[in-house]
């Protein structure tokens, strides 16, 4: 019986943390609209952030790098931007077009998977690094936005702080979300190419 290799192992650290991360999203949820318990609510958040960093930082360093972990790691981030945008907007905290703007992202890159399965590509676009910088900036804007729902001194000032890591997060999730169209566009053309030279040699 052969051993899995490393990229096919499930229970590993990194992949731990990121299933708790996922855990913690129904959670946030509840805390912010239910007993709007913004306390709890931003210890969430914090840990979803802390733990962003740490599952990819453990993978390298434990070589613990898995497919299951490259699947999930996105994915709860993914989440947690859902989770806490939806919850933001019905709480007032941010505008209604702060929160479209941001889910047009995503909603424009769920059709990129299927289009380049039906021409034949199948390969996935990997993270790129302007994503992950896009998703630190949001993971940073949302406890502070949170934070500054209310009247005190700390709300006041956690307010702009916020906002600017909000904009700063937009724009490079924005940018980001276009990169990926680009890498689309090259591998479509690739594919075209190597299946021209390949009917050109037979």
């Amino acid at each position: 019986m052969t051993m899995p290799t490393a990229s096919d192992r499930i229970w590993t650290v990194p992949n731990a943390l990121s299933a708790l991360r996922l855990l913690g999203v129904p959670v946030f949820l509840w805390l912010v609209l239910g007993p709007k318990a913004d306390g709890a609510a931003l210890g969430v958040l914090a840990f979803a952030g802390i733990s962003d960093y740490l599952d990819g930082k453990l993978a390298r360093v434990l070589n613990q790098t898995s497919r299951l972990g490259v699947l999930l790691d996105p994915l709860a981030d993914r989440f947690y931007i859902l989770a806490t945008i939806v919850a933001l907007t019905l709480r007032g905290i941010v505008p209604v077009w702060f929160a479209v703007l941001l889910l047009a992202r995503d909603v424009a890159l769920l059709a990129l998977p299927p289009l380049l399965r039906r021409i034949g590509v199948g390969v996935t676009l990997p993270v790129h690094y302007l994503g992950k910088a896009a998703t630190f900036n949001l993971l940073y804007a949302f406890p502070l936005l949170l934070l500054s729902a209310g009247d005190s001194w700390l709300a006041t000032a956690a307010r702009p702080v916020g906002w600017a890591f909000a904009i700063w997060g937009t724009a490079l999730y924005w940018w980001s979300g276009l990169l990926y169209f680009v890498q689309a566009g090259q591998l479509v053309r690739r594919f075209r190419a190597d299946a021209r030279t390949s009917a050109s040699g037979r």
